[in-house]
């Protein structure tokens, strides 16, 4: 039996399918059109799905859409009518788009698989999930747990926000909710917007600015004294309540009233391309530091609820390691599960499961869920032949090598920064060394080169180790894994250089530039990385390479950042990684078993970035 999950129409569009309640495909859209955050229809993600399983469109059983649109049109309207007249102009803008396309969103999937059908009509069932039971089924049914509290985090579903729920064998039941405008998400995603970064792409860089900030400056605490009292309530049980004078995100273009925020906070929005001073950092700590408080106060309402010992995660909320970590450290369960595609794209998923064990009531298994998302490796993967076809079409020059991995770890060791393309795709927002960007984290140059000549990012922005799974404790501050770059650790005190005595008081440039660790391309401002354990069994390769590293440096360690430059999705294809080798500062390309340097590509086919892909994220 095969079920089809879906995700549309807001942002991060995904298609995944499972058989038979295992997951064998899962994709999302941006990595086929090159559109980061691609919110359309996923045409391309579907077709993949199909094409992997050797199927057509009417050997689908069920095709499930992770939400439930006219109960999202219903908050809407009310919206618009509590705060009547204001939001005239966002409501006259949206209402078309609702009209033509969200509120038919049962003929846009009939229409386009009868489009990839051939022309013949799609006979699947179309099944719509709630936003919320979306995200709630992906992390409950991809874990091994019988009986677990649930939390959803995020900005908002249909009129949820946060939900606590219980699951036990198949049944998922909702215990509470808060609800729009009211959101731990949205509040966190003011904060994005008000610091200058994005708004739903750009919150893991407020949370990795956050670090360079400091507790014990008098500027922090005033900040978050500011925050508690003026734009929010937080209560005991974790619920929120945001001061909507203060915000703008109901009802206009903006997340914030700006000129409020100026006046509280004693400083102008930042622009994207201004400088980060330290009142930027300082604001950034204050609000995760609130945000962590209400994660771990909402875990404890769940447990509360529940009494259960172990918890799953979802929601976009779930995607911040800093907080993951806070609440890991606070000892309310005995286990956490977070499903690692935790944002809209990963709702497909949970859409698909839900079908399956809810709707079709189908029993769980509970030794196949241990790894029913498969490490995230679910997309698509190129033999060597189609790599070699490629690369004989650009005329690059290459080498075949029988082992890859001594002699990727000598280029390691050399100092070169070196694009990983191996195996299945990752699914989600990390590249977890398949699709990845490599070097030697005892390299003290490596941040800035990285961030500048081949990310052309942020100075600022951190990078995560790899790590043998059976090595972490000696590197690292804990000996659980951590497979998914979902928590941040401690680097072992072994490795850490003493800080000077004013050290908090450094500008970021400063704290950016000092050694602290003698692994400083991974080390952040705190002494903290973002971690990931690598599984000889989840993904035998890249755990190869990483003990091949281990000889040749004497550290089984390597940096790990997503395969792609600033405003570009992570590489699907070789040719996507060959354009992103030849278009930065990379020294080395691995192409399954093909290795290009740099310095041997003079008569290259041409390959430059148009200007509409490369843009800011």
């Amino acid at each position: 039996m095969y079920i089809l999950g879906i995700s549309a129409f807001y942002h991060d569009a995904a298609a995944v399918l499972i058989s038979n309640g295992k997951i064998v495909a899962a994709v999302q859209e941006e990595r086929f059109t090159r559109r980061k955050h691609d919110e359309s229809f996923p045409v391309h993600s579907i077709r993949f799905c199909l094409e992997l399983e050797n199927i057509g469109v009417n050997d689908i059983d069920a095709v499930v859409f992770y939400e439930k649109p006219f109960i999202k049109f219903e908050r809407l309207l009310e919206t618009y009518l509590s705060f009547a007249p204001n939001g005239l102009l966002s409501f006259l803008k949206a209402i078309p788009v609702w009209s033509k396309k969200k509120l038919f969103i049962k003929k846009i999937i009939r229409d386009e698989l009868k489009k990839l059908n051939e022309g013949k009509k799609c006979t699947s069932e179309i099944i719509f999930s709630t936003h919320h039971l979306s995200h709630a089924a992906s992390a409950c049914y991809t874990s091994s747990f019988p009986e677990s509290a649930i939390l959803v985090i995020d900005a908002v579903g249909e009129s949820a926000t946060t939900t606590i729920l219980h699951s036990k064998g198949n049944t998922v039941t909702l215990l509470k909710e808060m609800h729009f405008p009211h959101s731990a998400g949205l509040l966190y995603s003011a904060f994005t917007y008000f610091l200058g970064f994005k708004v739903n792409s750009g919150e893991y860089k407020l949370m990795g600015l956050a670090p360079y900030g400091n507790n014990a400056d008098e500027q922090t605490q005033n900040f978050r004294k500011l925050i508690e009292e003026n734009l929010c309530t937080v209560y005991n049980d974790g619920s929120v309540f945001l001061h909507q004078e203060y915000f703008n995100y109901a009802t206009g273009f903006t997340m914030a009233k700006d000129k409020k925020w100026e006046k509280l906070f004693g400083f102008k929005k930042r622009s994207d391309d201004e400088k980060i001073s330290n009142e930027h950092c300082n604001l950034a700590l204050a609000i995760q530091n609130i945000l962590d408080d209400i994660v771990i106060k909402l875990a404890r309402e769940a447990k509360k609820m529940t009494g259960c010992n172990n918890l799953c995660m979802a929601g976009g909320v779930a995607l911040n390691c800093v907080t993951n970590s806070r609440l890991q450290e606070a000892g309310i369960f005995d286990r956490i599960h977070i499903q690692p595609a935790a944002g809209d794209a990963g709702g497909a998923i949970g859409a698909a499961l839900a079908a399956w064990h809810i709707y079709f009531g189908k029993e769980r298994n509970y030794e196949e869920e241990v790894n029913n998302i498969n490490g995230t490796y679910l997309g698509p993967e190129f033999s060597n032949e189609v790599v070699e076809n490629i690369l004989k079409q650009n005329k690059a020059v290459y080498s075949t090598e029988e082992d890859v991995y001594q002699k990727v770890a000598v280029y390691v060791a050399e100092g070169n920064v070196i694009g990983w393309f191996r195996g299945r795709m990752e699914f989600g927002p990390r590249a977890l060394g398949n699709r990845s960007i490599i070097a030697d984290p005892a390299n003290a140059a490596m941040q800035q080169k990285i961030n500048g000549k081949i990310k052309f990012r942020e100075g600022f922005r951190p990078f995560a180790p790899s790590v043998k799974l059976e090595n972490v404790s000696d590197y690292f501050e804990t000996d659980k894994p951590s497979p998914y770059m979902l928590y941040v650790m401690q680097l072992d005190e072994n490795y850490k250089k003493t800080l000077p005595a004013e050290y908090d008081s450094y500008s970021i440039e400063e704290k950016l530039n000092y050694i602290k660790s003698s692994y400083p391309a991974i080390t952040h401002a705190d002494g903290s990385a973002r971690l990931q354990t690598v599984d000889k069994q989840t993904n035998p390769c890249f755990w190869k390479l990483l003990s091949a590293v281990e000889e040749e440096t004497g550290s089984p360690m390597l940096i790990n950042t997503s395969f792609n430059v600033r405003g570009e999705p992570i590489v699907c294809t070789p040719e996507d990684a060959l354009r992103c080798f030849m278009n930065t500062d990379m020294d080395v390309l691995v192409l399954q078993d093909h290795i290009l340097l740099k310095s041997e590509q003079k008569n290259i086919r041409s390959m430059n970035y148009s200007k509409d892909q490369i843009l800011k994220d």
